[in-house]
């Protein structure tokens, strides 16, 4: 094999040597710089995978533009998707069309046969206003009145347009029964306990209400139309959480 023997002062191998030297740092920084755009470029895949799908609003909860005062449709992204109206497997004794409020849960079942309800997310009143037990549901209301017992006024005079002397609050979007609203009576005497509507969507599933159980307005028009008259009603307390009265109408 030949042997070559370089000189120190050699022009030519140490411009080559010099060369030879730069193409590797050049080399060496463009492999640099493209790996990190390759691990740069790989981040909005990753954000894309991560990223939560758009629930899509059922159209149970659509608007209801025939409505005496048009119902918009329900934001349901303020809501946990487990408060939406369905029909599941209930077994319980109560007779079918019997109403049962699950005030711990925040929950209202409408007994069917079969083994079958409707349950409904419910919103539930404030603490120390209570009523819990056994009654029935004595008539019904479309888009009503509100009138806040003498007791409610007196505790927020700011109601005091609203009161019974005044003849109460018009119906509309604006009023805290909503579009329905359910009175129940005990041993013939009103509860001024109510099952009733609200747009406030953030309330379903939470102890916010100022009413007494509030329903999406249109779970309320729902229950409206399915529920008769003289139905049974079956409050369960919460000890911590109890319905707060929202007057007669």
């Amino acid at each position: 094999m030949p042997i070559f023997h370089q000189h120190k002062d050699d022009p030519i191998t140490e411009h080559q040597t010099r060369k030879f030297t730069r193409r590797a740092i050049v080399l060496g920084s463009t492999a640099a710089a493209l790996a990190g755009c390759a691990t740069t470029a790989q981040s909005p895949e990753q954000t894309a995978i991560l990223a939560e799908p758009t629930p899509v609003a059922p159209l149970m909860y659509a608007a209801l533009p025939t409505e005496q005062f048009p119902v918009p449709a329900v934001d349901i992204s303020q809501i946990d998707p487990r408060f939406w109206r369905q029909d599941i497997d209930y077994e319980t004794n109560e007779k079918t069309g019997t109403l049962i409020v699950d005030t711990p849960n925040k929950y209202l079942y409408h007994v069917h046969s079969g083994g079958r309800a409707t349950r409904y997310g419910i919103g539930v009143g404030r603490e120390g206003f209570a009523w819990a037990g056994r009654a029935v549901v004595a008539y019904k209301r479309k888009w009503p009145r509100w009138t806040p017992p003498d007791s409610m006024v007196a505790r927020q005079p700011e109601l005091r347009p609203y009161s019974v002397a005044n003849g109460g609050m018009d119906p509309g979007l604006r009023n805290p029964l909503g579009a329905r609203a359910l009175y129940i009576h005990e041993n013939g005497v009103d509860t001024l306990y109510r099952l009733h509507g609200t747009p406030q969507a953030n309330s379903i599933g939470k102890a916010v209400s100022s009413g007494c159980i509030r329903l999406l307005n249109q779970d309320v028009i729902h229950l409206h139309d399915t529920v008769t008259d003289g139905s049974s009603i079956v409050v369960i307390p919460d000890p911590s959480v109890t319905p707060l009265l929202v007057g007669s109408a």
